[in-house]
């Protein structure tokens, strides 16, 4: 059985709107640097034509992703209720052992950024979270040892 990706249906047309992209735009414009290169000459000592490969590379790895992403989708009703947690909830949470609040953003595993708080549902933090309402604690399992988060918002 193929792995399943848990989605919103703005998940799923992000994914379709960015493949697009790779397909039509990013895709023409890279055979275009790589005809470009080759029209120099000599291309074992061409870096121009060297960098357009691996670009190309990268942008078809990146496209089969979405594709299998996108066919194994399923999409789940958008939920507006903050009473609880769920996917696209933005939850501000409070690490006890630290002292620290921090706020994160629960995204399907296609539309993680960690570096601007979106974290998957399915990752230790968002797992955790899932289905919880404000106010409660919750043990969050990591490699150094389970600790508590209160969850002292929910948006």
């Amino acid at each position: 059985m193929s792995e399943q990706f848990v989605m919103t249906q703005k998940n799923l047309d992000d994914l379709k709107n960015e493949l697009e992209y790779l397909v039509k735009t990013k895709r023409p414009e890279i055979i275009e640097r790589i005809a470009e290169a080759r029209s120099h000459g000599d291309l074992s000592e061409n870096a121009e034509y060297d960098a357009a490969r691996e670009e190309q590379r990268s942008n078809e790895g990146k496209i089969a992703e979405i594709e299998y992403q996108i066919k194994n989708a399923v999409v789940q009703e958008e939920i507006t209720d903050n009473s609880y947690v769920h996917l696209n909830s933005v939850v501000t949470v409070y690490d006890e052992e630290f002292g620290e609040e921090a706020t994160y953003t629960i995204s399907s595993v296609t539309d993680v950024d960690v570096m601007n708080g979106k974290i998957s549902s399915e990752s230790p933090v968002g797992a955790a979270l899932m289905r919880r309402k404000k106010g409660e604690e919750v043990l969050v399992a990591s490699p150094e040892g389970e600790y508590k988060l209160r969850i002292l918002n929910i948006r």
